[in-house]
């Protein structure tokens, strides 16, 4: 194998690697966002879960 040809593999190789990082990155930060929305959804639900009967009613008067 001649030098030119082991030089453009190895940088395909490392732009590859990067570009696998960039990716892995993305979805680490799109997990953490689901997992933070989620964890605000269950502390809204465990708010209804201990007060029942805030916000299940609306008074009108006419």
């Amino acid at each position: 194998m001649n030098i030119p040809e082991l030089s453009t593999a190895l940088a395909n190789t490392q732009v590859m690697n990067q570009v696998g990082l960039a990716v892995l990155d993305k979805a680490l930060e799109n997990s953490q966002t689901a997992g933070e929305g989620l964890i605000q959804m269950m502390d809204r639900s465990m708010e209804l879960s201990v007060n029942p009967h805030i916000g299940g009613n609306i008074d009108l008067f006419v």
